[in-house]
């Protein structure tokens, strides 16, 4: 009940730009789901906002992940515009190309983890490390079309839920489970999508 509360509460308390920046968040999630080149447009205006909010906050590093967000934003439309001419299907990566990935990630998540655990006032550093470093990783694999990328953001939405519990951000706690579903539809979808892909060239043998 407590949480119901202090979560309406801070709804209530979000300012007309953080509602923008949510709702376009959202759309971007809808249509990246459904391949929709659209979907960069709205990330692209919702992480411009989050990096104003971010950067008027004193959130430094949060405001230049979003700068990144941004960027990536750009990235992923010329990437799915010129894939969409050249037929840019989802792929799916091996087991090893993944566990190359995660290890590196994890590596460089741990150092920064140190740093920030050791020289500065972070909270839950190497958890925060942790859901920044494979986020950036992850919005790269978002513009390949890699299907595996919802499975890291469910990870990584479900890491951010336990870190926003323990700050009790609860209304970004709420816009976190609502991100997982979403990965998780995303995942199926995608993987439906990657399916039918594959068994194309087998009917035509």
């Amino acid at each position: 009940m407590d949480f119901l509360t202090q979560t309406l509460s801070g709804f209530t308390a979000m300012s007309h730009w953080e509602y923008i920046a949510v709702g376009l968040s959202m759309a971007y999630l809808l249509l990246a789901i459904k391949e929709s080149l659209w979907c960069w447009p709205a990330a692209f205006f919702s992480t411009l906002i989050y990096t104003i909010m971010y950067w008027n906050g004193a959130l430094l590093m949060e405001s230049l992940l979003n700068f990144y967000y941004m960027y990536m934003a750009v990235f992923g439309w010329v990437v799915w515009r010129k894939g969409k001419a050249a037929n840019l299907n989802i792929t799916s990566w091996s087991m090893n190309r993944h566990a190359v990935l995660i290890s590196l990630t994890t590596v460089a998540a741990i150092v920064i983890g140190y740093v920030m655990q050791n020289y500065t006032h972070a909270d839950f550093a190497y958890l925060d490390s942790f859901t920044t470093c494979f986020a950036v990783v992850t919005t790269y694999l978002v513009a390949k079309k890699v299907l595996e990328n919802w499975l890291y953001w469910i990870v990584i939405d479900a890491a951010s839920m336990y870190l926003y519990y323990e700050k009790g951000y609860y209304p970004t706690l709420a816009l976190f489970i609502f991100y997982t579903i979403m990965a998780a539809w995303g995942f199926k979808t995608w993987y439906e999508e990657y399916e039918q892909s594959q068994a194309k060239p087998l009917a035509q043998l």
